[in-house]
């Protein structure tokens, strides 16, 4: 994973874990790799990788089953529907219009290409 350098790298894995829910490789109530599996597979150190887990874990995104492992809590897919909503909201869609505007980018060339990518990427 290659990290963004604004952002702190346990919320980018916190977006990755987020991803992943979304995407439904990993499911409700299903165990998720542990905190050292994912650190190696992120190349991060494993105390970053738990950070990320703790700050899902307030969210209520995934829960600590004592000894056995981190689980996807019911609903995780709404909470992080709504947690990615908001960040869109207030921290990308703002630039992305003042680049619009800058731009000189009407909605209408947007809607055009927003149809032509749903189009291309419907699910199979």
């Amino acid at each position: 994973m290659e990290f963004k350098e604004p952002q702190a790298i346990y919320l980018q894995i916190a977006e990755f874990v987020c991803e992943k829910i979304l995407l439904e490789n990993w499911k409700t109530d299903e165990k998720i790799p542990s905190v050292r599996e994912l650190a190696v597979e992120l190349e991060v150190n494993p105390n970053t990788a738990m950070r990320a887990y703790e700050f899902l874990q307030n969210r209520e995104i995934i829960y600590n089953k004592r000894g056995i492992g981190f689980f996807v809590s019911q609903d995780a897919k709404g909470k992080v529907s709504v947690f990615r909503k908001q960040q869109f909201l207030e921290s990308e869609l703002p630039v992305f219009l003042k680049n619009m505007n800058i731009l000189n980018i009407s909605i209408q060339e947007i809607e055009t290409y927003y149809t032509e990518f749903i189009k291309s990427n419907k699910p199979k």
